[in-house]
């Protein structure tokens, strides 16, 4: 079994195994030559140049698993959303969903099997190329798109979303039941064209109260993590998410990513030292000179072995600005310790 999936599967491991979150490729030169002409969403719908993008951080930093190059918006155009990610701001909605003539727009949208059709291709040219190394395919969490759907784009405090939430509760399941059953089939497909793993990002989980997500977020996030194929491991990772852990692991997940705000040991302690745990280093130490980051990695492993199984990852997304000889020095840095 390679050292990540037995990591999940909770066999303690000599060293963590190493991966970095999604997003790992743009801070490589590879991967600005390879994106140069070519806009986000298309490049995640090109198999060819999305399995290479994949590739890449592996190639480079001889990390122990890939993250597929995708988006969480992708599945949403895949079934005739409009949307489009426009740079230095993010995913746009040309029609948020205000009214109810809005969401009965866009829940007769249907995600077709055969739209899957990139996805699928860029999944299998992806594992072809990785030979050993496992592909971890990953979503958009209900609550994360839900928030882009009704603010139309980015928000920082994602007012519009809890509002609906709590004014109009049936419209909020409609709303989330439509999402879950969309990032549901998109896990699904990456698992039939061989990921071995999945990963159910809710990026913007952390502006709910505990009552809320119990509430009005668990039941849809458990329905995508529910569409994954049995035997196949679900990490659930979300950000000032640290009250939130343990109705996150309650959604269905095997694996719980933990941002860099609250230490593993902590964390574990919250998830009663029962769950393998991916996490956490600050990626603003990235940039730290390296015996700074080299004791906080330090600090991060051992917090890490509080849990029953660890995966050393970022706390969050790598910077576009990382020095990517850093990156390779952090794989380099735990793979020694044997």
């Amino acid at each position: 079994m390679p050292p990540l999936l037995a990591a999940y599967a909770g066999r303690r491991q000599a060293t963590p195994p190493v991966w970095f979150m999604r997003q790992a490729g743009r801070s490589l030169p590879e991967y600005r030559a390879s994106r140069a002409r070519t806009a986000m969403l298309d490049a995640c719908l090109e198999p060819e140049l999305a399995a290479e993008i994949t590739v890449q951080p592996v190639r480079r930093h001889g990390v122990d698993a890939a993250i597929l190059f995708s988006d969480i918006v992708v599945p949403l155009k895949l079934a005739g959303v409009d949307v489009d990610i426009v740079p230095g701001r993010g995913p746009v909605f040309a029609r948020p969903v205000r009214t109810p003539a809005d969401l009965d727009h866009l829940v007769a949208h249907e995600l077709h099997p055969e739209a899957l059709a990139p996805i699928e291709a860029a999944v299998a040219r992806t594992v072809e190329r990785l030979g050993a190394t496992p592909l971890i395919g990953f979503a958009g969490a209900p609550f994360t798109l839900a928030s882009y759907v009704v603010e139309g784009g980015p928000s920082k405090d994602q007012l519009r979303a809890r509002t609906l939430l709590h004014a109009d509760p049936v419209a909020w399941g409609r709303l989330t039941a439509w999402l879950a059953g969309v990032s549901g089939a998109f896990l699904a497909a990456q698992v039939r064209a061989g990921a071995r793993a999945v990963q159910l990002f809710d990026s913007w989980a952390g502006a709910l109260s505990e009552g809320d997500y119990r509430a009005a977020v668990l039941p849809a996030s458990a329905r995508a993590l529910a569409a994954v194929p049995g035997g196949v491991p679900k990490v659930h990772f979300g950000t000032g998410t640290a009250l939130l852990l343990p109705a996150m692991r309650d959604a269905g997940a095997d694996v719980i990513g933990v941002d860099h705000r609250l230490p593993l040991d902590a964390a574990s302690a919250l998830l009663e030292h029962r769950v393998p745990l991916q996490g956490n280093v600050d990626p603003a130490l990235l940039a730290a000179p390296w015996p700074v980051l080299e004791r906080h990695l330090e600090q991060v492993v051992t917090a890490g072995a509080a849990a029953p199984a660890h995966v050393l990852n970022l706390g969050h997304g790598v910077p576009p600005t990382t020095d990517p000889g850093v990156l390779t020095r952090i794989v380099d840095w735990m793979h020694s310790r044997v």
